[in-house]
């Protein structure tokens, strides 16, 4: 039986990352991988889905520019942006695995395939086929990943009715499309075949709005931009049945007035979060990991078996591809090394590709209310930014939250507009230091850019901006929220 210093099952970008921060330390890895290298998050998870939605932004920003020029919309071809979105994908599989076969020569380093079951605390099985081998470990990181998560009364045949895998093998653009499910995932989606002009899609939400954890100011915007691009959004609806029928898509909804309504569809693609893979991993008299409704339960990526962790969409942590490569290698850093300090999830920033898009570090003011703390918060409108102007798109805002005391130390962010994703960066530095605005207020920043909107920020809480929040009402505010209740800053 061969043995290592860590066994990492699942080579996802969780697993993937765990592997190479061990063969830092030096020590035996052993990486399993069931499916394909890069797990979902390459092959059809972030990097597909994050393609589609950057070709599809390309073809909504060229319309609108041919349309500003009176030229006629060429016609867009299905199978040439599927192909390109696939070469993306090949790009960066043929990369993770020409990295890896040249590390295996260099370091003691070993990857198998096949599917892997924890007989014990130790010892791993790993089957393919016919072929079955067992291995030992000292140490063993479960990164397995997860999958769309199935309602068991909708009809999923990956055809008509989709996940989130299914929707990569279409053959053309649907005419119309049922999203079910207003969460990110469902969001994106509905953005990217809004944006190529191809498909009517219709987007199922039970509440008043989509994306009900998000600020009201945020889903305004999106809101508005989906359906000035054709999304039909059903508000206040409950899914009554959804079946196929002669190809297409027949579904029913009821609205919380108690009518009802029919509407049918060539295409319908279920988006209703996932589900954790963890079953038949391990052999449960032997192994007896404790698990809950979102995943398997650890405490610092540690299970309740002293030597097996668990890292990435497994866990009932963030699921997030950045998310589950922090918690890979600060697993190994625990296991092998002292890490310098607790994993934290307060500064993790993300991204919702949106239109436009939008990114967030920290709390935003629905969990700071739900948490019941008081802040102060100040907006500033993209109108106001010069690189936004420069661009011809000043849709979107800059959102801080700070402390409401002295100090003023950074809550979180939000940035809904072009460069979104560029310019929190800075700010989850500060919130992960633990440190207020000071640092932000005179630092100076290129111009023009997106970022001197967040200099511009802090120095409206300072008291000391370019343009003051009591004259340009509605571009820029400044207020406190003490118990719930707001109140402007007046300087």
């Amino acid at each position: 039986m061969e043995k290592y210093d860590l066994i990492v099952i699942g080579a996802g970008p969780s697993g993937y990352a765990a592997a190479m921060r061990a063969v830092d330390f030096k020590k035996k890895v052993l990486l399993i991988e069931r499916n394909q290298l890069g797990g979902a998050g390459v092959t059809n998870g972030a990097l597909s889905s994050k393609t589609w939605w950057e070709l599809a932004r390309e073809a909504h920003f060229f319309h609108r520019n041919l349309v500003r020029y009176n030229i006629h919309s060429p016609s867009i071809s299905y199978k040439e942006v599927q192909a390109e979105v696939r070469r993306a994908v090949a790009e960066r599989k043929e990369l993770i695995q020409e990295h890896l076969d040249l590390l295996r020569a260099k370091a003691s380093l070993d990857y198998k395939t096949g599917t892997a079951r924890l007989l014990n605390q130790h010892e791993v099985e790993i089957t393919q086929g016919v072929k079955r081998e067992i291995v030992y470990s000292d140490y063993i990181i479960l990164a397995t990943g997860s999958r769309p998560r199935y309602l068991p009364d909708l009809p999923i045949d990956e055809k008509v009715v989709m996940t989130s895998e299914g929707i990569e093998n279409l053959e053309d653009f649907p005419e119309s499309m049922v999203i079910v499910g207003a969460g990110v995932i469902g969001c994106e989606y509905a953005t990217i075949f809004s944006s190529f002009g191809k498909t009517k899609v219709h987007l199922i939400d039970k509440g008043e709005r989509i994306l009900p954890f998000e600020d009201e100011d945020v889903v305004r915007v999106i809101e508005r931009n989906m359906e000035n691009n054709g999304v039909h959004i059903h508000r206040n609806s409950h899914l009554v049945r959804l079946e196929i029928k002669h190809g297409t898509v027949e579904y029913e909804l009821e609205y919380t007035d108690g009518t009802r309504e029919i509407f049918f569809v060539e295409k319908a693609l279920i988006s209703v979060g996932r589900t954790p893979n963890y079953e038949n991993l391990w052999n449960e008299k032997e192994v007896d990991i404790h698990i809950s409704k979102r995943g398997i339960e650890d405490n610092d990526t540690q299970t309740n078996i002293s030597n097996i962790y668990a890292v990435g969409d497994i866990t009932a942590d963030i699921s997030l591809v950045n998310v589950g490569e922090l918690e890979g290698r600060y697993a190994v850093e625990k296991i092998f090394g002292n890490p310098k300090r607790k994993l934290v999830y307060e500064n993790i920033s993300n991204i919702m590709f949106l239109n436009p898009e939008v990114a967030g570090v920290g709390l935003n003011e629905t969990h700071a209310k739900e948490k019941g703390i008081d802040y102060r918060v100040v907006t500033l409108d993209y109108s106001c930014i010069p690189r936004a102007i420069a661009m011809r798109n000043t849709q979107g805002f800059i959102k801080l939250l700070v402390t409401n005391d002295d100090d003023m130390k950074i809550l979180g962010m939000k940035v809904v507009g072009n460069h979104a994703s560029s310019a929190i960066q800075a700010v989850a530095l500060l919130i992960s230091m633990d440190k207020g605005i000071d640092e932000l207020a005179e630092c100076v920043h290129p111009h023009p850019s997106i970022t001197e909107g967040i200099q511009e920020c802090v120095r409206m809480l300072m008291g000391k901006s370019l343009f003051k929040p009591s004259i340009l009402h509605g571009k820029l505010t400044c207020r406190t929220c003490c118990n719930g209740t707001y109140s402007n800053i007046e300087f």
